[in-house]
C-alpha cells in the first residue's frame, strides 16, 4: 500500500471509528505512528468495537466486532465468508476435526441469550458441521446453579454478552465439531456469578471450560479457589484486548490454575503451512501482582505469574465469522479479540484429549505449537510485549499445531529450500548476514549498500530483485530513505522473511 493510499485509508477509518464506539486511538496516530503504517502494509485495518462496554461492570467480555454501528446496531457483515470459518481454522492449525473425543466444552458467559440454540444451528448448518441441539443431547444451556430454568435476562445493547456467547459457541464448534457444548449463563457481570459458574460447569461434566472475560487482579484468597477446586478440568481464559498492560493484569488469565490465551493476526500465505501469524497488537499480556510465579515460567519479564501461555487468531482485522441475533447485532458478523482464541484453543485441547493437562503443558511441550516470532503489543523492550522465539507475552508459547498435539509426526517440507518455514513450526535454515530468504526458500545475496531488512539510507533499484519490486511500488524507499515501512514491504511485497 503506497503512502498516499495509506493516508486516505486512515481518513476513512478515522471517520468510521468516530461514528462508532471503537477502541480509542491516538488522534495523531494517523500521521505519526509508523508502526501502524507498517501493519497496514500487511493487514487491512477495519474499525472494530468492544461489545461489552458497560463502564460500571466489574468484568468485561473480550469480543470485538469488526463493523460500523448505526442507530445503536452493529451492521451485519457481507455473509458468513467475511471472516475465517471452520475450514480455514482447521487448515491453519492442522487439526483433525473428524475426531470424536467424547469431550464436553463448557462456555461461561454472563446474562441470557434467548437465540443461542437457533444462532448456533445457523452457524453449524452453514459450515456443514453436525447439528448440536438440546434435543439430540449435544447442547445444554443452564444458569449458574446448573438449572435450565430460570435463565438470566438478556443484556443491554451496550453490554451485549450474546455476541460473546455466539463467538464462544461457534469457535468451540469449529475446533471440535463432535464435542458436546454447555453454555453456563451467569446472572450478571458484577457479582461472583461468573466464578460460581466454574464449579457448575465442572459438576456438569465439562472436559474444558472457556472464560472469555476478565477484570482486575484479586486478592488470592477471594477468587482463586473457584479455579483451584476444578483440577481435572482445563480452564482457558482470554488474556485481554488492551495490549501489554504490565502490572495491571487481566484476571483470571493470570490465575495459577488456568491457561491464559493470547492472540495473533492470522493470514494466508504461500509458505508450506499455508498461513502465517504475527502477534496481534491488541493481544493482552500482563504480570500479576498477587499470584506467585509458577515454576514452569522462567522468563524474567515478570516477577509474578505472567500471561499469556498460548494463543490463536484474535485480531478483528483477520477475524472469524460468527452468527448472532441479539440486542446489538442481527446476522453474520466478523469478530475478534482474545474471546475468539480462548474457546478455540479450549476446543483444540478437548479434541486431542488434553483437557486436564493444566497451564504448564505448553512449556513442557513447546514443539507442539507454532512459535510466533514477530509482532508486538506494546513499547516495552522485554518478551512481555515483543514476540520472539520461545515464550512471549502476546502469544505465549505459540499457537496449536494439531498434527503434533495429536501425537502425529509432522514431516518438514524443505526439499529445494535452504531457509524459511518448514511447515511444522520450525525452519529449513537461516541465511548468512547480508542475505535474505526468498518466498521459494532460498538465500539470496544482494549488492545493496545495506540489508533490505534493516532501515538506513535509500537503496538502489536493481541491487536485488526484492528491492527492485519495492522501489516500483513505493518510490520513497529508493528516492528518500529506506525506513521501517520499506522493511515491512519485504514481507508484504516480496513475500520474503526477514531474520
Amino acid at each position: 500500500m503506497n503512502r498516499i493510499l495509506k493516508s486516505l485509508f486512515f481518513v476513512v477509518v478515522g471517520v468510521a471509528v468516530g461514528c462508532s464506539s471503537a477502541q480509542p486511538t491516538d488522534p495523531n496516530a494517523a500521521s505519526t505512528d509508523r508502526a501502524s503504517e507498517e501493519a497496514l502494509d500487511a493487514i487491512p485495518q477495519f474499525p472494530h468495537t468492544a461489545v461489552c462496554a458497560d463502564a460500571s461492570a466489574r468484568f468485561h467480555c473480550k469480543a470485538r466486532v469488526r463493523s460500523i454501528t448505526m442507530n445503536g446496531k452493529i451492521q451485519p457483515d457481507l455473509g458468513p465468508n467475511g471472516g475465517f470459518g471452520p475450514t480455514e481454522l482447521k487448515n491453519a492449525y492442522k487439526i483433525d476435526t473428524t475426531r470424536n473425543p467424547g469431550a464436553t466444552i463448557a462456555i461461561v458467559d454472563a446474562f441470557g441469550y434467548p437465540n443461542a440454540e437457533s444462532d448456533l444451528a445457523t452457524y453449524r448448518s452453514n459450515f456443514g458441521l453436525p447439528p448440536c441441539t438440546k434435543a439430540n443431547g449435544c447442547l445444554k444451556i443452564v444458569n449458574d446453579q446448573g438449572q435450565t430454568s430460570p435463565l438470566p435476562p438478556a443484556p443491554a445493547a451496550n453490554d451485549d454478552w450474546t455476541v460473546e456467547a455466539a463467538l464462544d459457541l461457534d469457535m468451540a464448534s469449529a475446533a471440535c465439531p463432535n464435542c458436546k457444548l454447555i453454555l453456563v449463563q451467569a446472572t450478571d457481570d458484577t457479582s461472583d456469578s461468573l466464578f460460581v459458574s466454574q464449579q457448575t460447569a465442572a459438576s456438569l461434566g465439562a472436559t474444558v471450560i472457556s472464560d472469555s472475560w476478565g477484570g482486575s487482579d484479586p486478592s488470592p484468597s477471594t477468587e482463586e479457589h473457584f479455579f483451584q477446586t476444578t483440577p481435572s478440568v482445563g480452564i482457558f481464559v482470554s488474556s485481554g484486548d488492551s495490549g501489554n498492560t504490565g502490572s495491571s493484569p487481566d484476571y483470571p488469565s493470570t490465575s495459577a490454575f488456568v491457561t491464559g490465551v493470547g492472540g495473533t493476526s492470522l493470514r494466508t500465505s504461500t509458505n508450506s503451512r499455508g498461513f502465517t501469524e504475527t502477534a496481534w497488537s491488541g493481544a493482552g499480556s500482563s504480570c500479576s501482582t498477587q499470584i506467585a510465579k509458577p515454576s514452569f515460567q522462567t522468563n524474567s519479564a515478570c516477577s509474578h505469574r505472567a500471561a499469556a501461555d498460548v494463543s490463536a487468531v484474535a485480531d478483528p482485522n483477520t477475524g472469524v465469522a460468527v452468527f448472532n441475533n441479539g440486542p446489538s447485532s442481527s446476522g453474520w458478523i466478523v469478530v475478534g479479540g482474545t474471546s475468539a482464541s480462548s474457546p478455540f484453543v479450549a476446543g483444540v485441547f478437548a479434541l486431542y484429549g488434553k483437557g486436564n493437562v493444566g497451564p504448564s503443558y505448553s512449556y513442557a511441550n513447546p514443539s507442539q505449537f507454532f512459535d510466533v516470532t514477530s509482532g508486538s503489543n506494546g513499547t516495552c523492550t522485554s518478551a512481555l510485549c515483543k514476540a520472539a522465539a520461545g515464550w512471549d507475552g502476546p502469544t505465549g508459547n505459540g499457537t496449536p499445531n494439531g498434527t503434533l498435539l495429536g501425537g502425529g509426526v509432522c514431516t518438514p517440507q524443505c526439499t529445494g529450500k535452504t531457509c524459511g518455514p518448514d511447515g511444522c513450526g520450525g525452519t529449513c535454515g537461516t541465511c548468512a548476514s547480508g542475505q535474505t530468504c526468498s518466498a521459494a526458500g532460498t538465500c539470496t545475496t544482494s549488492t545493496c549498500t545495506h540489508n533490505e531488512c534493516s532501515t538506513g539510507g535509500r537503496l538502489k533499484s536493481g541491487c536485488d530483485s526484492c528491492v527492485t519490486s519495492i522501489c516500483a511500488a513505493d518510490s520513497f524507499c529508493c528516492s528518500v530513505t529506506w525506513d521501517s515501512i520499506c522493511v515491512s514491504e519485504v514481507s508484504s511485497i516480496c513475500h520474503q522473511t526477514c531474520p
